[in-house]
């Protein structure tokens, strides 16, 4: 993804991506890819199914959670 960037907010941290990039996009582009991802879309729980449909805008957020399944 060449050209323009966007503002957003990922984890808490201000961040500067390509406009019209995906969640999809963004969780090859931050290394979060790894079993058992959560993603939040402002606020939203967004299903895995639609990472790739699903489009982050200038000053969205997004969270990466990495539950522990530790005991």
């Amino acid at each position: 993804m060449a050209g323009r960037t966007i503002q957003i907010t990922v984890n808490g941290m201000t961040e500067d991506v390509p406009e019209g990039a995906t969640l999809a996009f963004l969780i090859e582009y931050f290394h979060e890819a790894e079993p058992g991802l959560i993603v939040e879309h402002n606020g939203r729980y967004i299903y895995a199914r639609q990472y790739s449909t699903t489009h982050v805008s200038q000053n969205d957020r997004v969270e990466f959670i990495h539950p522990d399944f530790g005991g």
